[in-house]
């Protein structure tokens, strides 16, 4: 396999602007099939608007960016056919129940067996019980199952997750952890966009940080903590923590 096919995504030298305000300032990095890749920031650190370039929702002022092997700038359609987006909230009709929102869906993309879809997303989603359900009668953390849930039907081999666990409570954010985790094993390729610094740390196979328009670091945990000193030697070894690396980055001003 040569590097470029082993690539679900590939960034170099992109650029955004909107009127004077330079959001974008040649951003690069690659995404490997089948990983879970953590573009960190702050807010305003231009984390969704790259999102919005790699799923043709923006276009970029300057450089280039393929997903699946396709422009985003000359194959749109293509792309958006390859990739599924979830946003920060939910977009899941809450009266509709958690299966008739699957079964929506799948009928909207003119698949094949839309009920046997939504059966088998709910299970592996652990929302067999709850199917029949209003989604209005949901948990935050069930709601983003089901979004997410929904955004793999027709099997997009790459998946776009902006912020998926803004406004959950501790627990919900576990059960989007492990559904993202399962997205991972299965095979599908997750791009994670996140200001939470334990989400990068416990999720990503590799952690960029997105800062003032540009990665100024792209690695993984382990190799981001080797950035920092070495470790004081007292009574206890204490290794950096990934919020250690990025203040040391970022400054604490972020």
């Amino acid at each position: 396999m040569t590097a470029k096919n082993t690539q679900a995504i590939q960034v170099q030298g992109l650029e955004k602007s909107y009127k004077q305000l330079k959001v974008l300032r040649g951003v690069d990095f690659t995404v490997a099939k089948g990983g879970i890749f953590a573009l960190l920031g702050s807010n305003g650190a231009g984390k969704t608007t790259v999102v919005k370039i790699l799923s043709t929702l923006l276009k970029a002022d300057g450089g280039t960016a393929t997903v699946n092997g396709l422009d985003v700038a000359t194959r749109p359609a293509k792309v958006r056919e390859s990739i599924s987006l979830t946003g920060q909230f939910a977009a899941v009709d809450e009266i509709l129940s958690g299966r008739e929102n699957l079964v929506l869906v799948a009928r909207l993309r003119h698949l094949k067996d839309p009920g046997g879809i939504a059966d088998g997303l709910l299970e592996r989603f652990s929302l067999t019980d709850a199917g029949a359900r209003k989604v209005a009668t949901y948990s935050g953390g069930m709601r983003r199952r089901l979004d997410i849930a929904m955004s793999l039907i027709g099997n997009p081999p790459i998946v776009f997750l902006d912020e998926p666990t803004t406004g959950l409570d501790p627990q919900a954010r576990i059960e989007v952890w492990q559904a993202v985790r399962e997205l991972a094993a299965n095979g599908t390729t997750v791009l994670l966009t996140t200001q939470y610094l334990d989400e990068a740390e416990q999720l990503a196979d590799r952690i960029a940080i997105l800062h003032e328009g540009r990665i100024i670091v792209n690695g993984t945990l382990a190799e981001l903590k080797q950035m920092m000193p070495p470790a004081k030697v007292e009574y206890v070894e204490k290794q950096p923590t990934l919020e250690d690396v990025f203040l040391a980055l970022v400054g604490t001003g972020a």
